[in-house]
């Protein structure tokens, strides 16, 4: 283990930390527990706990009601109770990190009860269709618990796989009639915004009627026009109510700044982040300049015209990423790794309809390549799942997003720096718009979470401080980003905060290294952060270094 030491970011934010008043939760009479020291305890409670955290049915569908709420509440108190009551200092420092993912994600049940309430503010959350898998361990944003993942089946369905989807479709007309009850909220961007994703899904439910072997299956076609009737009942419903919504949609600074601490272990406050972001937004577009007057004898990059020049820059891109990884010892890299990222080349898109993202991947695939890490990181979930049962799925409530955004953002400038466009240098280019963007966005959203500014307005500093003009080009991109980050706070700006403390964690590890004598190498620290698996990067860092005290500052209430 590496010697105890105090890390560059504990240094940095310590005393913002120590200054800043916590929207802490209302004190209550804490149940009677007996105590333990045992890490089986801590699994078995896991357990209970992830069990406890899927609601009840009602009518068929989750219940999110407000008096089931209430009713359980007692319960998961109790629960909380036990969690404290487990002893967990003497432990290896990989268990108690497991406890500490347990206690955030306990954590995050009591925020979404008392502030977020997504149930109650936010019509998008009852988007049942997903079409597609999420490139993070779990769907971005809360997702209620009955989803139907479409892209889970193969058509035509076999007989079981009819019953299974089926089942699937059930809960939507269900779930359409219990949001008429529930949704009393009064924010009003978040309630104007979502009515898209109701009106989407209308859509994407019809177009499972054209599927394969879909037609003749009488019983299934009748539960797809049910919950295609139900959906378009619940978007009127929402355009009535639509003109009654006046209020904010933020979570306001406080709020922030404790669910960013205590939920998502990330260890900045709101005005932390503010600054961080205006940072990396200078940043960006200062070197994007110095880089574009060094390139200014190269010739340009052109734009894939056609799909036949897209996908031969696509292989081109492809197995440049994957030889740069293995023969310039930047990770390990496993036999699942490039079949992972095969699945993702993506296809030519006409240039007057290409966003912001697909602008720079008819350029050049690589800087988004890099970020489809992602990728990489879900095909070890499959394949090679964490011992740790309490790590092995994806955490709750999107506390992944310091982790796995942070990582994919980091890893684009990370594998420029070393080398991985020496034989272009004008895709550098191309990383520095892409941070800027994303520091943008981020910004903005910041904005939005503390109420001085609407949604149109933080999607404006969005659009107006990304380079090129290429947030300007494509309106959906961008309410889609900002509506996402008005839902789930923190996590427009875990791209670049989870960038920081990517480069943090690797500052600390290089100079404990240092500090014994031993040499840093860059393929060791990306394999030991690979194996700690899909976790906040703040305890990412601890276990990396054996260095805890900045999430030791958080759970202290410090």
């Amino acid at each position: 283990m590496f010697r105890q030491s105090y890390s560059v970011l504990f240094l940095l934010v310590f005393g913002m930390l120590m200054a800043c008043e916590n929207a802490t939760a209302p004190q209550e009479e804490v149940p009677n527990v007996p105590s333990s020291d045992s890490y089986e305890d801590l699994v078995s409670l896991f357990k209970e706990w992830r069990a406890f955290e899927t609601p009840p049915m009602l009518d068929g569908a989750p219940d999110y009601t407000a008096v089931t709420f209430e009713q359980r509440w007692p319960e998961f108190k109790k629960l909380q109770a036990q969690l404290q009551a487990i002893k967990y200092e003497a432990w290896p420092v990989a268990q108690q990190v497991d406890w500490h993912i347990v206690w955030a994600e306990m954590n995050g049940y009591d925020f979404n009860h008392r502030v977020l309430q997504p149930w109650v503010r936010d019509p998008a959350f009852y988007k049942s269709l997903w079409e597609y898998r999420s490139d993070v361990p779990a769907h971005e944003g809360p997702t209620h618990h009955g989803t139907t993942e479409i892209w889970t089946y193969e058509f035509p369905l076999s007989d079981s796989e009819k019953e299974r989807l089926i089942g699937d479709l059930k809960v939507i007309p269900a779930l359409n009639k219990q949001a008429k009850q529930n949704l009393t909220g009064n924010a009003k961007d978040l309630w104007i915004a979502g009515i898209r994703d109701i009106e989407t899904q209308a859509k994407a439910l019809a177009k499972i009627l054209d599927r394969e072997g879909v037609a003749e299956a009488g019983e299934l076609v009748k539960f797809i026009n049910d919950a295609i009737a139900s959906t378009e009942d619940l978007v009127a419903w929402l355009k009535e109510e639509a003109p009654k919504k006046t209020g904010p949609s933020g979570i306001g600074r406080e709020n922030y700044t404790w669910y960013m601490q205590n939920v998502h272990l990330v260890p900045l406050t709101w005005e932390d982040e503010v600054m961080i972001l205006k940072r990396e937004l200078a940043r960006a577009w200062a070197s994007l300049k110095l880089e574009e007057h060094r390139n200014r004898d190269l010739p340009e990059l052109v734009p894939a015209d056609s799909p036949a020049a897209y996908d031969a820059m696509a292989e081109r891109s492809a197995q440049s990423l994957m030889k740069f990884l293995e023969e310039d010892d930047i990770v390990t890299v496993k036999e699942y790794f490039e079949p992972a990222l095969r699945e993702h080349l993506g296809g030519f898109v006409p240039a007057e309809t290409r966003n912001f993202f697909w602008i720079t991947a008819h350029l050049d695939q690589r800087p988004l390549y890099s970020h489809f890490y992602h990728w990489f990181e879900l095909a070890r979930m499959d394949t090679e799942p964490h011992a740790s049962e309490i790590r092995r799925g994806p955490l709750l409530y999107n506390i992944f997003d310091s982790r796995n955004e942070g990582v994919a953002t980091g890893v684009e400038e990370m594998f420029m720096q070393a080398g991985l466009y020496d034989d272009n240098p004008r895709v550098r280019e191309i990383v520095y718009i892409m941070i800027a963007q994303r520091a943008a966005r981020g910004l903005g959203s910041l904005y939005a979470h503390a109420n001085d500014m609407t949604m149109e307005e933080a999607g404006g500093i969005h659009s107006e401080y990304t380079p090129r003009g290429w947030m300007k080009t494509e309106k959906e991109l961008l309410i889609f980003e900002q509506h996402l980050y008005l839902r789930q706070p923190g996590y427009g700006t875990s791209y670049i905060t989870g960038k920081y403390l990517l480069e943090n964690a690797m500052a600390e590890y290089a100079r404990a290294k240092e500090a014994e004598g031993q040499a840093f190498e860059v393929k060791a620290f990306f394999d030991e952060l690979n194996a700690i698996g899909n976790i906040p990067m703040s305890l990412g860092e601890w276990q990396l270094t054996g260095e805890g005290a900045t999430v030791a500052k958080i759970v202290a209430g410090k």
